[in-house]
Order: C-alpha cells, then structure tokens, then sequence
C-alpha cells in the first residue's frame, strides 16, 4: 500500500505527477486540472478542499522540477 499524501508533501506529488504524466510540461497546467491530477493520485489522503493557491504553486513547481530533470 502506498503511504499517504497530503497537499503538504509537494515534492512527493510532483515526483508522482512526473511519472503519471510524463508528456505534459506542468507550467501549462490550469491550477483546477492540477487539483484534479492530485486528488486522483495514488494515495492521495488529504481532504480536496483543503488545497490553495500557495500549495498548487508548490506542487507545480515541484512537478516542473521533476519535468526539467527528466528532459535532462
């Protein structure tokens, strides 16, 4: 069973965005896409409501951290 994630653990969801969505560059992701992406991930613990803007940001960023090292 995977272990839990919450909207605080942006460097984990952007590691698991990066492999459940290889071909997509994650700055041209609508921050209500992204909230779906996130709550459909494996795992994924966290009340959806619970998301903001800040947090969407961080995963983003950590998502597009990920796509940049992948490109590499």
């Amino acid at each position: 069973m995977p272990r839990e994630i919450h909207w605080t653990d942006a460097e984990e969801i952007g590691i698991q965005l990066q492999e459940k969505h290889p071909d997509i560059d994650p700055l041209t992701v609508r921050f209500t896409d992204l909230h779906r992406y996130v709550t459909e991930l494996e795992g994924f613990a966290d009340d959806p409501a619970k998301s903001n803007e800040s947090r969407l940001e961080a995963i983003q960023m950590a998502w597009h951290e990920e796509y940049e090292d992948a490109k590499a």
